[in-house]
């Protein structure tokens, strides 16, 4: 188990020796796994966190579907609304749902939609890991959009380095600790050996230097 302590210690130290910048840069760690075979697809990291301190900026979130899942997702101001007529035009403008697929970090849809949408979005969506969450008919999705709001997805695919946003430079090194100690924590669960199969994690801004948390 990673002490939260030495987090917060590197964290002082990468936003301290990161380059004084005018503009808002994110907070990265690298993490790095031994002793693990990630061709196997059931030792390969995958969650969704919901951040204590969210990101410094709030993600967005589109939402696709008709009826009550477009008007709940209304009340709570999301992002972008996607109706099912729109999934099947974006589909034929390649250049519009990349930029679509860029933008928002999260997706939600209607079960019903779901079809449509791996048949005109997949090709843009899926290779970002960003295929929608499927919502059932019925379900209140003011509290999942309020949630991705905050959230990290943390994906390793097969690859035994990989990174996750944690933060902001605007935030401070206490609330950023506590977003990777909560990360951390929930890629330990996911390992099959818990922290034996971390070999290090570093954590640096945008354009600052790496420094070692492990």
């Amino acid at each position: 188990m990673v002490e939260k302590q030495q987090i917060l210690e590197a964290v002082k130290t990468a936003l301290e020796t990161a380059p004084e910048r005018k503009f808002q840069e994110s907070v990265d760690i690298t993490i790095n796994l031994r002793n693990i075979d990630m061709s196997q697809p059931k030792n390969r990291i995958d969650e969704t966190i919901a951040l204590p301190n969210g990101l410094g900026t709030q993600n967005k979130v589109a939402v696709l579907g008709k009826g009550e899942i477009t008007t709940q997702a209304k009340e709570v101001g999301v992002d972008l609304i996607i109706s099912p007529e729109e999934i099947e035009r974006l589909g034929g403008e390649p250049r519009e749902a990349r930029k679509v697929a860029n933008e928002y970090r999260f997706f939600l849809a209607e079960t019903s939609v779901m079809g449509q949408v791996g048949r005109w979005l997949g090709p843009r969506l899926g290779p970002r890991g960003k295929m929608p969450m499927p919502v059932p008919t019925g379900t209140d999705v003011r509290p999942l959009i309020e949630r991705l709001r905050v959230s990290v997805r943390v994906r390793s695919k097969d690859k035994k380095v990989f990174h996750a946003p944690v933060g902001s430079t605007q935030q401070s090194a206490e609330e950023i600790a506590d977003n990777i100690d909560l990360i951390l924590r929930k890629v330990e669960s996911a390992l099959e050996q818990g922290s034996q199969n971390l070999r290090s994690v570093y954590v640096k801004t945008t354009m600052g230097p790496a420094v070692r948390v492990i």
